[in-house]
């Protein structure tokens, strides 16, 4: 399918039309919320899993948001009349946002889909049409420079990114806009590139329908339309990561060998960051006969960046290429052609020596220290969305640790984290535990094995005494000598300090 097959877009010098477009669409409630009031839960989540039976069911009325619904969402047309009732349907129809479909009906010539901002912002996320509809089993055929909507992926990156006050942000591959959107909320300027100007095009839609300020939007790939001069506080990016034998789809395949283009956007992050500024990815990396990981991802870290590298989940090369060739829709044609499609997958990989492929975040942050951090992962357990403030917190708990030897933290103060439970595991009837855990239910819900004198340490933190003085008491409480104690614990104090257990006071 070529570029001919998608539909003419909107105009994106039309900000009269968007703005009555924008006010027509709050007042039938077509926002997130006055979804889920209309669907219920239920249809709600078939939707965002593009499943639309549930929803075609809850719509079958004749309220004007039950008709939004059908004409945006759901991609069925409307009768002319009675759009016209509900929105400027003929400034519409002249700007682009609705085409004619027989003598008396229209249809959407994009997909709008109502989106909750982290402030309770109503916005909307323009995209392709056909890329939330149809099922779950793979749209199919996409056309080669579509752009999709709100994912997984694009929510996981947007609650990761740390949302402080910045000055200058950069979304690299942005899409249909919705990581520009939201930096648009929290930086004076924002930069927006992609290597399809049909996505630049989609972003400026994006942004207009949601009322937030234009952005500049550069075509290129990568940081080439990016002057060597220009710097960011605030850099996210969900690259084109899939590691495919080609690039037949430029929303996921990079057109570089592997995990080359993800190597390549970490490494030359480095320069392009201001000092304290924040950089966030999503990313696919190989694993390699031979070759641990972590080895591999921590090689990706530009100098003079701390970085916290997190595996979220590992596929083995057959589940992988299963994985795409549905996204694109290929189990759904010839079967000789899927074969053939999924024999150079695995070709690619065994040439290779690749036996997996993780997938995660990558973080990276500017730093002026000597010596920079960095830790490498695997998570793949239940998280807390959004983790933006957990993000930021991890990189002062490294500046704060960095700044502390051990005798420097047992002059310190600290205080247990929130909502931080102790478990003690054991066989039935035992007196004494085989070990305590301490479980955090925030944030990234870590758990970490702890001893005795280390749950007793963690209890007793409310910030009044130092963590000397505590360790002399619990020494004399055990019988042990304080010296030795002393000498033994930082470690630990250290570690539930790193994993955010224990907060300095």
């Amino acid at each position: 399918m070529s570029n001919a097959s998608l539909s003419p877009l909107p105009a994106a010098d039309r900000p009269d039309v968007t703005a009555r477009l924008r006010d027509a669409l709050l007042g039938a409630s077509f926002t997130a919320d006055g979804l889920l009031e209309l669907l219920g839960a239920p249809a709600y989540a078939a939707l965002s899993r593009s499943e639309t039976v549930p929803a075609l069911r809850a719509t079958r009325g004749d309220t004007p948001l039950e008709l939004l619904v059908r004409l945006f969402l759901l991609q069925q047309p409307v009768p002319h009349a009675r759009v016209a009732d509900v929105l400027p349907a003929d400034a519409c129809l002249e700007s682009g946002w609705l085409e004619h479909a027989g003598d008396d009906e229209v249809t959407a010539t994009v997909d709008v889909r109502p989106y909750g901002g982290p402030g309770g912002e109503d916005w909307f996320i323009v995209s392709d049409l056909g890329c939330a509809v149809g099922g779950a089993g793979g749209i199919g055929n996409h056309a080669e420079g579509v752009v999709l909507g709100v994912g997984g992926a694009s929510t996981t990156l947007a609650g990761l990114a740390v949302r402080t006050p910045v000055s200058a942000a950069l979304d690299l591959g942005t899409g249909s806009g919705i990581q520009a959107l939201h930096a648009a909320a929290h930086a004076t300027r924002v930069t927006a590139t992609d290597v399809n100007p049909r996505a630049l095009h989609i972003t400026a839609l994006t942004l207009a329908l949601s009322g937030a300020p234009a952005a500049d939007l550069r075509e290129g790939s990568l940081y080439e339309p990016v002057a060597d001069d220009e710097t960011y506080d605030l850099i996210v990016s969900n690259p084109p990561f899939v590691i495919s034998p080609g690039a037949r789809l430029t929303y996921r395949d990079g057109g570089m060998s592997g995990d080359d283009l993800c190597r390549t956007l970490v490494q030359q992050t480095g320069e392009r960051l201001n000092e304290g500024g924040f950089a966030h990815f999503l990313a696919n990396w190989q694993h390699v006969e031979g070759e641990d990981w972590t080895d591999r991802l921590r090689s990706w870290v530009p100098r003079g960046c701390d970085a916290w590298i997190v595996q979220r989940e590992v596929q083995d090369v057959t589940q992988y290429a299963e994985l795409w060739l549905r996204d694109a829709g290929d189990h759904r044609g010839d079967p000789a052609a899927y074969q053939a499609r999924y024999d150079a997958w695995l070709d690619e990989f065994e040439a290779r020596k690749v036996k997996a492929v993780g997938f995660g975040w990558i973080t990276l942050r500017r730093t002026g220290a000597a010596e920079p951090s960095v830790v490498a992962e695997e998570w793949p357990h239940p998280i807390e969305q959004p983790l933006g403030e957990t993000v930021r917190a991890h990189f002062d708990r490294v500046d704060y640790l960095r700044s502390h030897d051990d005798a420097a933290l047992l002059e310190a103060h600290f205080t247990l984290a929130g909502e931080v439970v102790q478990e003690q595991v054991g066989l039935p009837g035992a007196e004494d535990p085989e070990h305590v855990v301490l479980r955090q239910n925030r944030g990234m819900r870590r758990a970490t094995r702890v001893d005795t004198v280390g749950a007793g340490f963690a209890g007793v933190c409310d910030g009044t005494m130092s963590a000397g003085r505590i360790l002399d008491a619990i020494a004399q409480l055990v019988g042990e000598d304080p010296v030795a104690l002393r000498d033994r614990t930082p470690a630990q104090i250290r570690l539930l300090v790193e994993q955010g257990f224990l907060e300095p006071a």
